[in-house]
């Protein structure tokens, strides 16, 4: 089974070379990585070229020009460049552990999408994680990121589990089983079926709303929240505004009640050829 990790990035190169080092640093090689880019700056691209050059597995970089907001618009465009059968979601500001992507592989089965989490950072500790904490993959010790000042927490337990400790969270974690941007999985078939992400949307809940159809295609959802991890860098958010989460609300409300499957503004606006220019930065 082909495998492509998709996860988007916007003028955060500081933390998206974080996260490349992170998935080099994977307990399993055969996947490709596709870098959904909603606009960035060059010094992006210029990253991405000098990052390819040391990377273990191939590198896609998928880019549109910058038109504000448009995550469910370049990640259509990245889920149809991308080679794999099975499609692993992350985001840019998220490192994942040596297992992650081993993990969704192990758990994942037909039918059926990946419901995961993150350990949330706070900025100082995000700002001073050097690629030696990454490859030596002590930014997932909680004795160490209690070192640098974290503050305890039951959380903690994100990134301390292990064996059946896993196992057993996972079952009694009363987290909703949706779809999360920053980590979830499913086969492409899947994607494609929903008509992808829906276009109309900008930030705030574009991602449930996504995994509210594939419930409504009729896959079930698996809880991995202790099982596949990544630890969020925090950054902020000005891109944010209370009438793009208003509309995006009301456009899951009308999913739900609907039932809705496939996307009213989705990936098959491209044509299913795919002869399309998908924008992706020359190397």
């Amino acid at each position: 089974m082909k495998v492509s990790v998709i996860f988007t990035t916007y003028n955060s190169p500081e933390w998206l070379e974080k996260v490349l080092v992170g998935f080099f640093c994977q307990s399993v090689r055969d996947f490709e990585i596709v870098i959904a880019d909603d606009g960035s700056r060059d010094d992006t691209r210029a990253l991405i070229e000098r990052m390819r050059q040391e990377s273990p597995v191939p590198i896609r970089h998928i880019w549109h020009p910058d038109d504000g907001f448009q995550k469910c618009r370049i990640l259509n465009k990245a889920v149809l460049a991308a080679s794999g059968d099975y499609l692993i979601f992350t985001d840019g500001d998220c490192i994942p552990r040596s297992d992650f992507v081993e993990q969704h592989l192990r758990v994942s089965s037909h039918g059926t999408f990946l419901s995961g989490g993150y350990f949330k950072l706070p900025i100082d500790i995000s700002q001073m994680i050097s690629r030696e904490d990454i490859t030596s993959q002590r930014v997932f010790n909680i004795d160490w990121l209690h070192s640098k000042g974290l503050k305890r927490s039951i959380k903690d337990l994100k990134v301390m589990a292990r064996g059946f400790l896993t196992r057993f969270l996972n079952f009694i974690s009363p987290a909703k089983l949706t779809w999360n941007g920053h980590n979830s999985s499913c086969h492409k078939e899947f994607v494609l079926a929903v008509n992808g992400f829906d276009e109309r949307m900008q930030y705030g809940g574009e991602d449930c709303e996504f995994g509210d159809r594939l419930k409504n295609l009729g896959l079930k959802a698996k809880r991995i929240r202790y099982s596949a991890i990544c630890v969020h860098l925090e950054h902020g958010r000005g891109y944010v505004n209370p009438a793009m989460i208003e509309a995006n609300n009301k456009i899951r409300l009308e999913t739900r009640l609907h039932r809705t499957v496939k996307a009213l503004v989705g990936i098959d606006q491209y044509g299913v050829d795919q002869s399309w220019e998908l924008g992706e930065k020359p190397h």
